[in-house]
């Protein structure tokens, strides 16, 4: 039998019905998910689509059921590694859902960008927003928007609440940071991420606690941009400094460009001294030395990401999810000597 497809037009939904042996109203409720469908009857109208390769056509479902079957990302770090890979996860298991997905980037964080990102989506009828964009103010905007439309946040930080997805950052600061004082290491610097960055901020208190526990000293932290350029720069400047023996950088390209710039300096990691970073992106074990750092499953935020928020638009009772604990990843960037 020759499909229609391969006659010059795509499967239509009476196509499908026809293929099933149901009405066209039947598979439209297995489309919908409709609970009063039997099982059998959803298999044979899935199996007619899959041999029919039937794609539903989401402008006209969106005007029946109000819903356009499409989820939005706001993220305003496309292109760094945890949020690609959050941002991977989430489309995945979004088609596993029937979902597809559109993403924006913030260029700025601006309360007027992000308010224009948000509209924006609006205008393409997202039927709910996952937002990868962890500075405050940019939560402060959303909560004050009078926005309709579902959204969850991967906070990239500790505490999740019911629209929020975490890993526990000051944990993993914390677990980092005694595994530099379980080496002997007493005079501890942290090479800190910008200001009003949740996980910035949370990778400090985490740090520090520690030290506080330990009764170390601490001292004020140097901000940095996330960047290896900053790492590099401030690695030799640091060397010119006589007061430390470890540092803590909040990100493991700061960390990286830092060893380089000790390097360039004179000074010998781990002999010298010991380096430390956060997140555990793909080139930290090739480094040299290879980075001892702390391993965040990006992956599995994106994919909690969209059955929370999926959760949300179907009216259902929300998935919960404590914060994701960090591993430790031990490597020769600090190890004893």
């Amino acid at each position: 039998m020759t499909s229609p497809s391969e006659r010059g037009r795509m499967p239509s939904i009476r196509d499908v019905a026809r293929l099933a042996e149901v009405s066209h109203q039947t598979v439209s409720r297995v489309l919908n998910d409709h609970p009063s469908i039997r099982p059998e009857t959803k298999a044979r109208v899935l199996d007619a689509i899959a041999v029919l390769d039937y794609r539903p056509n989401l402008a006209a479902r969106a005007l029946v059921t109000s819903k356009s079957q499409t989820l939005g990302v706001l993220s305003a770090t496309i292109g760094e590694f945890g949020p690609t890979s959050s941002i991977a996860a989430i489309e995945e298991a979004a088609r596993a859902e029937g979902y597809s997905v559109t993403t924006l980037n913030l260029t700025s964080t601006s309360p007027e960008d992000i308010g224009s990102a948000v509209r924006q989506l609006g205008r393409e009828h997202v039927d709910g927003i996952v937002v990868l964009a962890p500075q405050v103010r940019v939560f402060h905007v959303l909560r004050g928007m009078a926005s309709t439309v579902p959204f969850v946040t991967l906070q990239s930080a500790s505490g999740a609440d019911e629209i929020g997805l975490s890993a526990d950052q000051m944990a993993g600061a914390r677990l980092i940071t005694e595994h530099l004082i379980a080496l002997g290491r007493t005079e501890i610097l942290h090479l800190a991420g910008p200001q009003d960055w949740i996980e910035a901020e949370s990778r400090m208190r985490g740090y520090l606690d520690a030290l506080r526990e330990a009764d170390l000293p601490t001292f004020p932290p140097i901000r940095g941009d996330w960047t290896a350029d900053f790492g590099h720069f401030a690695g030799q400047e640091l060397a010119r400094r006589p007061d430390f023996t470890a540092v803590f950088a909040a990100n493991d390209l700061m960390a990286i460009g830092l060893m380089h710039g000790f390097r360039d300096a004179g000074l010998r990691v781990p002999e010298d001294v010991s380096v430390v970073g956060f997140d555990d992106i793909p080139v930290a074990a090739h480094v040299a030395p290879p980075l001892t750092t702390v391993h965040q499953d990006f992956s599995e935020l994106g994919r909690r990401a969209v059955a929370l928020l999926l959760a949300q638009i179907r009216g259902e009772v929300a998935p919960s999810f404590g914060a994701l604990a960090p591993v430790l990843r031990i490597r020769e960037s600090a190890v004893s000597r």
